[in-house]
């Protein structure tokens, strides 16, 4: 049996149950044998990766590129807000409490940095390409805070006063915005790193296109809407239930 899991983006819980009930749905059209798996923070993505039964699951960037042999590709997300342009593409948002007084990069230098992990691309490579122009004066940052693990938990820090500022992939920053729009407001972002391919969802190596659900592919629009349209068939009935 292979696994499934969609922890990278589960920004919030409703994030991880549309996802979830997503990759089932997937499982269920492709007809394979796989299983959607909680695989909750602060549990190492590099253990999940390098799974021999891993179906389906989110990778990131600097470890796909890195990894040999390469992770089977089966697909990538292409983000609905404008900004993306229907393209697989994401980027980093550098954030700050939205009450700070800095507006733009080089006010927190000096500051705390938080970060999620080294080999995150959105949460650490990426921000360290940009950075790396202005540090040739120096050290940037009095302090490096992290491992954070997650997106969230880069938010959590910077609006609890634990760092300064910090990387937010943007595509869980979106999600957040999305889904809990309270926690989105108490952030500002004050600079965004380049855009680069977004995180694909993979397998992993040998296992055959076949095997891990590509048979199942689909026009994305059309998957989307009948997805949603069960989704909205789910809460009728559960609104049915509680009115009677």
């Amino acid at each position: 049996m292979l696994i499934a899991n969609a922890r990278m983006y589960s920004a919030t819980a409703q994030a991880a149950t549309a996802w979830r009930a997503l990759l089932e749905w997937v499982i269920e059209r492709a007809g394979v044998d796989c299983q959607a798996i909680d695989y909750p923070p602060p549990k190492p993505m590099a253990s999940l990766w390098a799974r021999p039964d891993l179906g389906c699951a989110f990778i990131c960037g600097y470890p796909y590129a890195l990894a040999s042999p390469k992770p089977t590709l089966l697909a990538a997300p292409v983000p609905s807000p404008q900004a993306y342009g229907g393209k697989p593409v994401y980027w980093s948002d550098l954030v700050v409490r939205a009450d700070a007084s800095w507006v733009k990069l080089d006010d927190v230098f000096g500051r705390r940095l938080a970060y999620t992990t080294e080999d995150s691309q959105s949460g650490y490579q990426a921000a360290r390409a940009l950075l790396a122009p202005y540090a040739r004066a120096g050290r940037l940052f009095s302090a490096t805070v992290g491992p954070l693990i997650t997106p969230r938990g880069v938010a959590e820090a910077v609006i609890g006063g634990e760092a300064d500022v910090g990387p937010l992939d943007s595509y869980a920053h979106d999600l957040i915005r999305a889904h809990e729009p309270g926690l989105a407001a108490k952030l500002r972002t004050i600079a965004t790193t380049p855009p680069t391919p977004i995180p694909p969802l993979v397998a992993a190596p040998g296992i055959a296109m076949a095997e891990a659900g590509g048979r199942a592919a689909l026009d994305p629009r059309r998957v989307a809407a009948r997805w949603i349209r069960r989704s909205q068939a789910r809460r009728l009935q559960r609104a049915a239930r509680t009115r009677r």
